[in-house]
């Protein structure tokens, strides 16, 4: 059989107090140390979103100088810059779709610290009983 607790309510309530207010300080460590890690990843793919961009802004200039070149004078300088812009274009066009579609799958919600958080309600409840 077990022995009975000789702590009063008052010590009891005074060590839940402390015990919680250690796993609040716990949980905003975890909380943040989770967004990190996913601002972190969601910094990669903007910067891949980013260099996508500015090669479909490349791309369009050299377009721009084909069409340019198109019509002030009809000549293969054209078909190159064309060619290139298209291809810039391209490829820029491509990089930004892989970026957005990254971006569109990650998830930016601290699901580890919200489980946790569920877990801790529960054994403060238990606690009180």
């Amino acid at each position: 059989m077990q022995g009975r607790d000789e702590r009063s309510i008052g010590e009891l309530f005074a060590e839940l107090a402390q015990e919680t207010a250690t796993l609040v300080r716990h949980e905003i460590t975890l909380a943040r140390a989770e967004m990190s890690q996913k601002v972190s990843r969601a910094g990669k793919h903007i910067g891949v979103l980013a260099a996508g961009g500015a090669l479909a802004y490349a791309g369009l200039l050299a377009i721009l100088a084909g069409v340019i070149a198109l019509l002030n004078a009809v000549m293969p300088l054209w078909v190159a810059a064309l060619l290139v812009g298209i291809v810039a274009a391209g490829v820029g066009y491509l990089l930004v779709r892989r970026g957005l579609d990254a971006l569109k799958r990650e998830d930016f919600a601290p699901r580890q610290t919200m489980e946790t958080l569920k877990e801790d309600g529960q054994w403060a409840k238990d606690q009180t009983r």
